[in-house]
């Protein structure tokens, strides 16, 4: 009875390996958290936290994307947190006036604890781990532009080198090389920045719920969405009755907790509802959503700006990005066409 008790309440959150960091280490732990917007649109990461050996393609339109895994399985979510460290850094560096290249060297104790994890020998070996995965996965689209295919391949990062070891088997020094994919995101700005407590939360499938929410909610002041295509965003190869039960205990477990950073999420019917909690809201931004509201008409001319995109999304990616930048639009019809004439024609 005892033990039964303290299961059910138990924290859905990691705990805080780190409360008492290294000074030394703060500016380069503390860096903001940021993540590529490819990335959190599309279900590139795997949520099983074994293996995952399949191949994996998604469609839309006529464009899809197909995600291989190498010898060692897919790259997972938690793998992720290495893309997120690099991006982050590259972006206090650009920040502060200085270039980046898509060659970095960083300290793997650095990296651990930025992102919560353990510092043990253990911690080290999952951190090789993902490299594995993160450099074996291969990205396969395609691309429709003026009446031709194109075909691209790539990985999450072009190679990972640990340029020394101690004795006990720790590394010190990690060197990775980033993939034009992730690079282009960081020299574009196409990141967003995540809430710290992202590393802290257990479930894979917390973690891509609260990425797709950020990234197609940002601080409007709700976004809807299909549970099937919800489930597809995820990358879930559950059942959909299966996952509307999972994302059900999320919801029940964020009701007691309060766990999930910055959104809430509820299900009517076929449709999960997002709405930004307490600490993003709309009356704290400099001027009010409303304002963002296009003419009718710009979508008809925003099509020719940005081919192959689909209008409401692009509008919401718009919409959210502006949110966050703070950025008083004067016209908003003026300001979209100039950012889908930006976006150009759809990549995947």
């Amino acid at each position: 009875m005892t033990k039964e008790l303290s299961t059910s309440q138990r924290s859905p959150l990691l705990p805080d390996r780190h409360p008492q960091r290294d000074l030394f280490v703060c500016d380069i732990v503390d860096a903001v958290p940021k993540g590529d917007m490819s990335s959190m649109e599309n279900p590139v990461f795997t949520l099983s936290t074994k293996p995952d050996m399949r191949t994996r393609r998604y469609e839309r339109g006529e464009n899809w994307i197909q995600i291989a895994p190498s010898r060692t399985g897919l790259a997972t979510v938690h793998d992720r947190d290495v893309l997120i460290y690099c991006i982050s850094q590259c972006m206090a560096a650009l920040n502060d006036g200085q270039a980046v290249q898509r060659r970095m060297r960083f300290k793997a104790y650095d990296l651990l604890v930025a992102t919560n994890r353990q510092t043990s020998g253990r911690g080290y070996e999952l951190l090789k781990d993902a490299l594995r995965r993160l450099q074996g996965t291969q990205i396969e689209t395609n691309l429709r532009q003026g009446g031709k295919e194109y075909f691209k391949v790539f990985g999450l990062i072009d190679s990972a080198e640990i340029v020394k070891e101690t004795r006990d088997g720790r590394m010190l020094d990690v060197e990775i090389t980033l993939s034009d994919w992730v690079f282009d995101a960081i020299e574009n700005n196409h990141v967003l920045t995540l809430n710290r407590q992202y590393f802290k939360l257990r479930k894979p499938l917390e973690r891509r719920l609260y990425e797709i929410a950020r990234k197609h909610c940002g601080a409007q002041s709700a976004w809807k969405v299909g549970a099937e295509l919800l489930r597809d965003k995820c990358g879930s190869s559950s059942t959909l009755k299966e996952f509307r039960r999972l994302l059900g205990k999320i919801i029940e477990d964020d009701a007691e907790h309060d766990h999930m950073p910055d959104y809430a999420f509820a299900i009517k019917g076929d449709i999960v509802i997002v709405r930004p909690k307490k600490g993003i809201k709309e009356t704290a931004l400099p001027f009010p959503v409303s304002s963002l509201r296009l003419d009718p008409d710009t979508h008809g001319e925003a099509r020719h700006l940005a081919p192959g995109w689909d209008m409401y999304h692009l509008e919401n990616e718009w919409r959210s990005w502006v949110l966050e930048k703070g950025i008083a639009v004067k016209n908003p019809d003026k300001h979209f066409l100039s950012f889908c004439k930006k976006r150009g024609a759809y990549k995947r």
